[in-house]
This record gives C-alpha cells, sequence and structure tokens, in this order.
C-alpha cells in the first residue's frame, strides 16, 4: 500500500502563490509517476499535471500550464504542485495521485492511490 498527504492549502487572495506538497509513504516503488488533480464544489475531478518520480517527463494541463508547476523531490517521495497568479476560479480541494502503471496517466482512473486532498480557497 501507498499513502499520500497533502499539505500546503489554505487561503489566499487573488493573485498569490501556494506551494502544494504530496508526501508519499509505505510501498512508494508501486507507483510509475503521480499526479495532482483538483475538485470545485459541483464540479468533476480535474487533471492538473503530472511527473515521474524521476522528474524528466511531465505534462501539465493547458489551462494551468502558465501558472502551475509541477516538480518532485524523489529523495523525499515528496511532489510539489507550486501555483502562482491564483484566481478565484482556482478554488477547489487538491487532491495528490499515484499511477501504478509505467508512462504518464491524465484521467482519475489512471490512479490507483488518493490522498485525502487539501483545500484552496482563493478569496478576492
Amino acid at each position: 500500500q501507498v499513502q499520500l498527504v497533502e499539505s500546503g492549502g489554505g487561503l489566499v487572495q487573488a493573485g498569490g502563490s501556494l506551494k502544494l506538497s504530496c508526501a508519499a509513504s509505505g510501498r512508494t516503488s508501486e507507483t510509475a509517476s503521480m499526479a495532482w488533480f483538483r475538485q470545485a464544489p459541483g464540479k468533476e475531478r480535474e487533471f492538473l499535471a503530472t511527473i515521474n518520480w524521476s522528474g524528466d517527463s511531465t505534462t501539465t494541463e493547458m489551462s494551468v500550464q502558465d501558472r502551475f508547476t509541477i516538480s518532485v523531490d524523489s529523495s523525499k517521495n515528496t511532489v510539489y504542485l507550486t501555483m502562482n497568479n491564483l484566481e478565484l476560479e482556482d478554488t477547489a480541494i487538491y487532491y495528490c495521485a499515484g499511477r501504478k502503471e509505467v508512462g504518464l496517466g491524465y484521467k482519475k482512473n489512471d490512479y490507483f492511490y488518493w490522498g485525502q486532498g487539501t483545500q484552496v480557497t482563493v478569496s478576492s
């Protein structure tokens, strides 16, 4: 089993920045890549970005790629999501996910392990 714990969420003003962390523990060797998703109230869970543990393969959703950056510190088994110039529409619960299969995934069904999520609220 793999446990994922997100942190770093909170309340931020529009235009501000946050850096989310996802610490993986347990049998982390079972995960080939990691990702960040978010889910706003009444909406589907949305893919944001994915990265492999070596950090040399990443994909970021086009709608946020100018503001969000995914990164990894494999020595700490931790994945990060740096979010800049936050907008009201970024308010959501942000989830970290782990994929078992080799290769990157872009849909929630591509991921087996999930964290509990961290709330990000952007205020005007």
